[in-house]
């Protein structure tokens, strides 16, 4: 078995699961069956800091809070999707994840929003030590996050949908095999070539819209109930 650098201390729900950062914040009873809401987070819940590792740094999209906080109310499940890069390159490590987590489920908390499960992937090609992969299975845009989510709070994949900033976050949601997803145009999102990348995922099977941010995004929410 591998033994993988760990923060000093777990928060609730938490754990690293064969290295990849499984959290899980509502009881299974809360989102068993149910369609999710999968978001990217930095570019889209959060401004994009460049490998965002700095409390101070973290800064709430216009409106996320409120976007979120309406989902809650539908009851439909939160879920955070991340590759993190950073910590496979050795730019941070997962203490400085878990203090930026705890900032934004703080923020949210704020506006009276939650989220019900993170999950991130540490793994990538130029990755140092452990984690170097050349195509990990739960690095987007490959789906075994959703797949984590899947298993680990029971919810439907097959009527969930995915908002990200890249063509990659789309992708994901594709490969597992979920309705569609919603690229945006914040973070990453205006980058040459992203936005037709993102909206050329779409297919007969699999529904690509575009928005101006996460909160343009919250008609999204009638599709998923």
């Amino acid at each position: 078995m591998t033994d993988y650098p760990k923060p000093s201390s777990f928060p609730l729900g938490a754990r690293l699961t064969d290295g990849v950062w499984t959290q899980t914040l509502s009881p299974r009873s809360q989102t068993e069956g149910r369609p999710a809401l999968f978001l990217d987070r930095d570019g889209v819940v959060v401004e994009e800091a460049h490998y965002l590792h700095k409390v101070e740094d973290v800064n709430l999209t216009p409106n996320a809070a409120e976007t979120i906080k309406a989902a809650n109310e539908r009851n439909i499940p939160v879920i955070f999707v991340t590759n993190q890069a950073g910590v496979g390159y050795g730019y941070f490590g997962w203490n400085d994840f878990v203090a930026v987590q705890a900032q934004i489920i703080s923020d949210l908390a704020h506006g009276d929003a939650h989220i019900d499960g993170v999950f991130a992937c540490p793994f990538h090609k130029k990755g140092q030590g452990v984690w170097a992969h050349d195509d990990h299975p739960a690095r987007k845009p490959n789906p075994g996050m959703l797949h984590h989510a899947r298993d680990l709070m029971g919810v439907d994949l097959s009527q969930s949908w995915i908002v990200g900033d890249r063509s990659l976050d789309l992708l994901a949601g594709k490969n597992a095999g979920l309705v569609g997803g919603v690229h945006v145009m914040t973070g990453h999102g205006t980058k040459d070539g992203e936005h037709e990348a993102a909206l050329a995922v779409g297919d007969d099977g699999y529904q690509a819209l575009a928005a101006n941010n996460l909160y343009s995004a919250l008609s999204l929410l009638d599709y998923l109930r």
